[in-house]
């Protein structure tokens, strides 16, 4: 039987705080993006890795406050917070592995 993949949430201003309570990783994207369209099965397949770490993303054309208030100047952007608190951040298109090992160390 087929591993049931998490689909990772898209999340808005009201719904962030939650999602970064505890462990989480958001990535902050847009539509528009073929770097972020791209690194979206790539999180997918990550999160799958890492069952206590909450995985959403953000559309920054959607929430351009968000994106302000956290600084995102380039897309995709991955943010990596613990306990609401931001500890790492990780831009630009990521291989799996390499992407799955950085989170190793943060989690």
């Amino acid at each position: 039987m087929p591993m049931e993949s998490k689909m990772i949430e898209e999340i808005s201003e009201n719904k962030f705080n939650e999602c970064v309570k505890g462990k989480a990783v958001i990535d902050f994207f847009a539509e528009w993006c073929m770097p972020c369209l791209m690194m979206a099965p790539i999180l997918e397949e990550v999160s799958d890795r890492f069952k206590n770490v909450k995985f959403c993303k953000v559309n920054i054309e959607d929430n351009q406050a968000l994106a302000s208030k956290f600084k995102v100047m380039s897309i995709p952007t991955i943010v990596v917070f613990n306990n609401g608190k931001e500890v790492a951040r990780i831009n630009g298109l990521q291989q799996a592995d390499v992407l799955e090992e950085k989170l190793n160390s943060y989690f």
